[in-house]
């Protein structure tokens, strides 16, 4: 019996690929190549820049396993709309989820300095400025999806009616096997590796001091 996953990889890889044109000048063409060959890749260095500042600051030795875990929900927060929009027909369900996201982004972001302030981890100026681009990319990448479907934009904000508009359906044009495969290798390891291990770190650090708290 195939697992769920199988079943939605194969689901997934069954359908057309989308054609995007690697010439076309238009409007349409230029925003999705910059989606998702410039501002999805991007993502990808202020986190793992961040994860360095974390550990230039000693995180296990302050904050520790609470900070991390907000790193991780932050994560997930974002991780979701992106899943949806590399995989789903772009709805105004999957729209409402970004901006939910976005909004839940927002105050963990908020919470996740919060804790560190009160914890005494020297958040430094450079964190300050990676943290900038950790909370613009989101409305930046939510507001490029906007513009290519402007119709479903509208009818979120007007609650269409449809019965299909609420309802998540894989894309009927897939994106390319390759693009989705380098994805989901630079998540696990430019974002999954390194935080694991953050977290990891934190958790030695908590129970190290607990063991020389209990002799």
């Amino acid at each position: 019996m195939r697992s769920p996953l199988s079943r939605l990889r194969r689901a997934v890889l069954s359908r057309p690929r989308i054609h995007i044109p690697q010439e076309a000048g238009d409007v349409e063409s230029a925003t999705l190549r910059y989606l998702l060959y410039g501002l999805l890749p991007a993502w990808f260095v202020p986190g793992l820049l961040d994860w360095w500042q974390h550990r230039r600051t000693h995180i296990q030795d302050n904050a520790g396993v609470r900070e991390s875990l907000i790193h991780l929900l932050m994560m997930a927060e974002i991780g979701v709309p992106i899943t949806l929009t590399l995989l789903c027909e772009i709805n105004p369900a999957v729209m409402l989820i970004m901006l939910a996201a976005i909004a839940a982004h927002e105050a963990t972001a908020l919470w996740d300095v919060t804790t560190a302030v009160e914890s005494g981890r020297d958040v430094r100026p450079v964190e300050q400025h990676i943290h900038s681009f950790l909370e613009s990319l989101p409305f930046m990448g939510s507001a490029a999806v906007a513009c290519l479907h402007w119709r479903q934009a509208r009818e979120l904000l007007s609650g269409s009616d449809r019965s299909d508009a609420w309802r998540l359906r894989l894309k009927r044009n897939r994106l390319p096997g390759r693009y989705l495969a380098g994805v989901a290798a630079g998540v696990v390891g430019l974002i999954a590796v390194p935080y694991g291990e953050e977290l990891w770190r934190c958790v030695r650090a908590a129970r190290e001091r607990a063991a020389v708290a209990a002799r």
